[in-house]
């Protein structure tokens, strides 16, 4: 039993031994081979330089290459988005696109359009098909967190609401009790419809349609009793009908809908190009700036902060990557937020909307921008 036993631990011995051994070539052959550089895979290492470099290419980067923004907007809105009598679009959210474009580019022309329905409008953005979306759209927690968006500040304070034929005799939603609806697919205000209608004890009749001229056309035609949408949006359709005096929008506005550009997350740099663009058309009416006067306030006020945004004091311009007079030409594309709100869907125009919440926090609204330092 002893000669057994040694002759095992004997065996046990070497084989031990030949591990340590076998292991230390292995750690010395692995370490020749680092050094020399025969783990080195250029094809594979060449194709992930070639994707990282795609990635790293900014919007702004792809913007000035391409020399044109292309910007996601309504296939057909009344005051926000519309073709004028020589073909052009224009429109409350066509100015955003105009003014960004002029940011940038230098120029409010250099901007694609790029027509997006409630469905595709998302999709859109998020392929990279258009590089901002200024399309009447709400910001919502869902879209900003689980879809990746990110909304670059409110542009127009709405609230969704009803209109309907006086025929029907109804002076209030809540009397909708079993009527047909017609709505637009893929927005807030499908979800808005059902709370609206559940909370209220009644029910409705879906009728779903996908763009505002088909649902223009299928409430004229009578497929339903009433349209739903944002205010503005009511007031945008309800200003093309011919019989607008026998039609009428409910008093009721069932929800919140802050409305503004977006852009996709991950493009921080992109984001705050958007963002100052819009907050620069709203300082400026703060400031009396004006696209009629903008060329002689930018060679310099008494107001630092016009001047900073002006770029005739500080590096604003140079923080967001663009020229020093960037918000100079953003001013001069279409003026400022005023000057495109009273020029597109203001109370002169033939919707005839009231600032009402989009005046001027100073002016008794809640329309308000940071500062310009």
């Amino acid at each position: 039993m002893e000669s057994k036993n040694f002759i095992e631990d004997k065996e046990d011995k070497i084989m031990l031994k030949g591990v340590v051994l076998g292991a230390v070539a292995t750690a010395i052959i692995a370490f020749l081979l680092i050094k020399t550089g025969s783990f080195d895979k250029p094809e594979v290492k060449k194709e992930a330089s070639t994707a990282t470099k795609t990635n790293s290419i900014s919007t702004l980067e792809q913007v000035k290459k391409r020399g044109v923004l292309q910007c996601g907007i309504n296939t057909g809105l009344a005051g926000f988005a519309y073709t004028d009598d020589k073909g052009n679009w224009a429109g409350f959210d066509v100015a955003y696109c105009q003014a960004l474009a002029a940011a940038v580019l230098g120029d409010p022309n250099k901007v694609k359009y790029v027509n997006l329905t409630g469905k595709n409008r998302f999709p859109a953005l998020a392929s990279g098909e258009i590089d901002v979306l200024s399309r009447n759209t709400t910001w919502t927690f869902s879209r900003d967190v689980k879809l990746g968006f990110t909304f670059i500040g409110v542009s127009y304070y709405d609230g969704q609401g009803f209109i309907g034929r006086k025929k029907l005799g109804v002076k209030s939603a809540k009397e909708l009790n079993g009527a047909s609806v017609c709505i637009q697919t893929g927005t807030t205000t499908e979800l808005n419809l059902a709370d609206f209608f559940r909370v209220n004890k009644i029910k409705y009749e879906p009728v779903p349609i996908e763009t505002n001229e088909e649902a223009r056309k299928a409430y004229l035609a009578e497929r339903c009793d009433v349209y739903t949408t944002d205010a503005s949006g009511l007031a945008a359709t309800k200003s093309t009908f011919a019989d607008a005096q026998n039609h009428m929008v409910f008093p009721e506005i069932i929800s919140k809908e802050p409305l503004g550009p977006l852009v996709r997350q991950g493009d921080d740099a992109w984001a705050d190009i958007a963002r100052w663009t819009l907050n620069a058309l709203i300082n400026a009416e703060e400031y009396g700036v004006t696209k009629a006067n903008v060329d002689d306030m930018a060679k310099g006020t008494k107001n630092p902060e016009i001047n900073r945004m002006l770029g005739s004091e500080g590096t604003l311009g140079e923080m967001l990557g663009l020229k020093k007079d960037w918000a100079v030409h953003a001013l001069k594309a279409g003026g400022n937020y005023g000057e495109i709100f009273d020029r597109y869907v203001g109370d002169k125009t033939p919707l005839g909307l009231s600032r009402g919440l989009n005046a001027l926090w100073k002016n008794g609204g809640i329309l308000y921008a940071p500062p310009m330092r």
